[in-house]
């Protein structure tokens, strides 16, 4: 029977192998389906597929930088005991480094890796480890220098928060200070680079919240005005980064302490393990109690 890429791309999503072991394990079993899944079974490769719907939020950020381009990646595990397995973080170095030369993280699913793809190292690892994990994303900055900076480091280049920081100027002083934008940004999560970057419905909610509640003091409307002009810039101020105090030296912005040392920050990225993740919480008692209730 002839075996058709349909055929194998069924297999590969029932079961979680890789595109190759499918395809023999269909040849095995001259296309049977369902004797293809048990013959992947049999060889431990089917593993992955019973771990795919379990929450991975746990994992590493790698950065890596090469010119004038920085990456940043995050791979995704079940636990934080994974990210510490030297297994774990040789591969998502790896990976990092091949994500220097793709532009999207499906481009990075896709792009050799050890002579595989990228997604199928990740679904050999899932069968070898034991744990769910998941390529989440990719980030990429780009400038005349860029500068990396892991927070909580598990080893060298990824830990829990992988920052990026472009900048134009002086190589020696874009080096020094940019470690120390980057440390800020880590510890200040900015929502942008300036005012111009901010994403408008976040600032059009924060003008509604602000309006509403310079309404409330009952004052005329030029003096509220003025108010919600001040309250805007003060927002301003804190969330995005050229407008940010400089914690290494709170005297002054972020964009002055950049200017101050002839520089000028032209991009950043900030990268953290499992933001915006859901994970699920476990309630034993909950599930002990709805288990007998089905008994």
């Amino acid at each position: 029977m002839a075996i058709t890429a349909a055929m194998v791309k069924e297999l590969r999503e029932a079961t979680g192998a890789g595109m190759m072991d499918a395809k023999k394990a269909l040849q095995e079993t001259s296309g049977n389906m369902e004797a293809a899944v048990d013959w992947l079974r049999t060889k431990g490769l089917a593993k992955a597929a019973k771990k795919s719907g379990r929450i991975a939020a746990e994992g590493l950020v790698a950065v890596a930088v090469e010119g004038g381009k920085g990456v940043a990646v995050e791979v995704n595990s079940e636990t934080d005991f994974v990210g510490k397995n030297a297994e774990f973080q040789t591969m998502v170095g790896d990976i990092a480094q091949t994500a220097l030369s793709v532009d999207s993280t499906e481009a990075l699913a896709a792009a050799p890796l050890n002579g595989k793809p990228v997604s199928e190292v990740l679904t050999d690892a899932i069968a070898r480890i034991g744990e769910n994990m998941t390529l989440r994303r990719m980030v990429a900055v780009q400038g005349d220098h860029v500068v990396s900076y892991v927070h909580n480091a598990a080893a060298p280049g990824m830990g829990k928060i992988g920052v990026l920081v472009a900048l134009k100027g002086d190589v020696d002083k874009a080096q020094e200070l940019g470690k120390q934008i980057a440390m800020h940004i880590a510890a200040t999560s900015p929502a942008s680079l300036s005012e111009a970057d901010l994403d408008p419905a976040l600032v059009e909610r924060e003008k509604s919240v602000l309006t509403e509640q310079a309404r409330e003091s009952g004052k005329p409307d030029a003096v509220i005005e003025k108010m919600i002009v001040g309250r805007m810039s003060k927002f301003f101020e804190e969330v995005t980064l050229l407008g940010q105090k400089f914690v290494i030296n709170p005297d002054v912005t972020v964009a002055q302490a950049a200017a101050d040392a002839g520089l000028e920050v032209t991009g950043y990225a900030r990268v953290a393990v499992g933001e915006g993740i859901e994970k699920k919480e476990e309630d034993f008692a909950a599930e002990v109690a709805k288990t007998l209730q089905g008994a």
